[in-house]
């Protein structure tokens, strides 16, 4: 699913007109960012989520690493026509979004790193190997992706989240193909974009969360001080999932770096 907002009429904001798309996480698809769509187009700014290969109304597959997946963003931008787009990724997609970056330097107007790591370390780790096998643990025992869901949704997710925002991600993630799951899983433990932060020169905004244990907010601040001119935001009271736990907060945070990119003409 492809979902298009224009632009909402008579808003005087720096941002009217900006184009972002959204890119997902591990477990999602684009309709985990309905929230935004509605928010994001009174602010005059045009919203387009995406399904990553695998995920929403795309096939299922049991093949995935970054490479691929930055060179399909890069197929959508060019069939859609957006010309250099502000990018917002979550958890995996912020590691899409970073192998973008260094794919293509200029091609973006500007990044939003929510909840996200510039790496996941050695692929043949102990740590990497105890994630594998405890993300995929109830799919081997024989749990479907439902029930799957659920549990992970409330481990990831803050203390006091939106319950509207946790029954989205629970059907969401429920409707995630297991096979794309694995190959997803699979995939994270061989990123490393570390080596390029300090070449991006894009505006970012490096968003993380009080209380999420999957990108720990210390571990983003590290990050956005490697990255040149980024500003770094950490939300009260959420976990890994802001967007649907905390939509208001989210929203406002990102529209508002968005208010404070230079124009086009300046950039």
């Amino acid at each position: 699913m492809v979902a298009n907002g224009g632009m909402s009429r008579g808003a005087a904001r720096s941002g009217e007109g900006i184009a972002v798309m959204f890119i997902h996480g591990i477990g999602g698809a684009a309709r985990i960012w309905e929230p935004q769509i509605a928010s994001f187009m009174a602010a005059g700014i045009r919203p387009v989520a995406v399904d990553l290969p695998g995920y929403g109304t795309r096939s299922p597959t049991d093949r995935m690493d970054f490479e691929d997946l930055a060179s399909d963003l890069e197929a959508t931008v060019a069939r859609l026509g957006i010309d250099r787009p502000v990018l917002v990724g979550h958890s995996m997609g912020g590691m899409v979004v970073q192998v973008a970056l260094r794919r293509r330097p200029g091609g973006y107007r500007a990044v939003v790193l929510s909840n996200t790591s510039p790496a996941f370390g050695n692929p043949d780790g102990e740590f990497q190997k105890r994630f594998v096998a405890d993300r995929l643990a109830p799919l081997d025992a024989g749990a479907d992706m439902p029930q799957l869901a659920v549990s992970m949704i409330d481990r990831l997710m803050g203390r006091a989240p939106d319950p509207v925002g946790r029954t989205l991600a629970v059907e969401v993630m429920s409707a995630v193909p297991a096979a794309t799951y694995r190959a997803a899983v699979q995939c994270l433990v061989a990123f490393d974009e570390r080596a390029n932060l300090p070449q991006i020169r894009v505006p970012v905004l490096c968003l993380a969360c009080e209380h999420d244990q999957a990108a720990p907010a210390a571990a983003m601040e590290r990050m956005a001080a490697r990255i040149p001119g980024a500003r770094y935001v950490c939300l009260a009271g959420a976990g890994h999932l802001p967007n649907l736990e905390v939509p208001a907060a989210f929203d406002a945070a990102v529209i508002d770096f968005l208010r404070d990119l230079p124009s086009p003409t300046a950039a």
